[in-house]
């Protein structure tokens, strides 16, 4: 899990189209994505442990390994490294399994009656961590809906047994900046923000919080789950 102090990551964002849009970068310049190595964290520098966060109302195994699980939905493209790792020795965990599932650039999650989606899968899978225990998923960057901060559900199951049920975040400043575009823009209401989010706030000291970094015209995320 990485601690991300927004002043120290955040650089130009500022009004742009979808085509160029101004997305977070590391020390002032474009970011390439980090690879992992066995002593290598592919964000942050230490592995405070992951905490549990609610599963949600909208969690089911879609059966589906796929690094892919955009399905042509509308939203800025979202490459996602999900680094698996024991706290204690910050050691990666090859062949963790990784669930990842989201709502759309609207607020919708896939897959339920009263989202009006029964049947679908969009924006859910599977994938299993590589000897770095590294997880990738191509996805969008997710939307909002009233009532919750911006973020991204996970299920994360070591082959020991341990497991941990997660969620994780992206700083405002970024969230700012891809609301003004595009499918995200015609959301009405109230957005509520990671500082006034339950959820988030009941994190503590260690919220799990993307390390994002412009990718062309759109995005690469990281963020490293440890388990205790």
């Amino acid at each position: 899990m990485t601690l991300i102090h927004r002043r120290e990551l955040l650089i130009g964002v500022g009004a742009a189209g979808l085509g160029a849009l101004p997305i977070l970068a590391l020390a002032g310049q474009r970011a390439t994505p980090p690879v992992a190595s066995s002593n290598r964290l592919i964000a942050g520098t230490t592995c405070p442990v992951t905490p549990q966060q609610t599963e949600g109302p909208f969690y089911f195994d879609p059966e589906l390994v796929r690094a892919d699980i955009a399905e042509g939905k509308p939203g800025v493209p979202l490459r996602l490294r999900l680094q698996i790792v024991d706290a204690a020795a910050c050691a990666p965990s090859q062949r963790a399994r990784v669930d990842l599932w989201h709502c759309d650039a609207a607020g919708v999650y896939s897959g339920y009656d009263q989202e009006r989606s029964s049947g679908q899968r969009w924006l859910r899978g599977t994938q299993f961590a590589d000897a770095e225990g590294v997880a990738t998923f191509n996805t969008i960057y997710p939307g909002w809906y009233q009532g919750r901060a911006t973020h991204i559900h996970l299920k994360a199951w070591m082959p020991d047994g341990r497991e941990v049920t997660s969620q994780f975040y992206f700083p405002e400043e970024l969230n700012d900046a891809v609301f003004r575009e595009g499918p995200y823009a015609g959301q009405r209401g109230e957005r509520r923000r990671n500082e006034e989010d339950g959820i988030f706030r009941r994190s503590g000291a260690h919220v799990p919080m993307a390390q994002v970094t412009r990718n062309g015209a759109g995005l690469d995320g990281a963020i490293v789950i440890a388990l205790s």
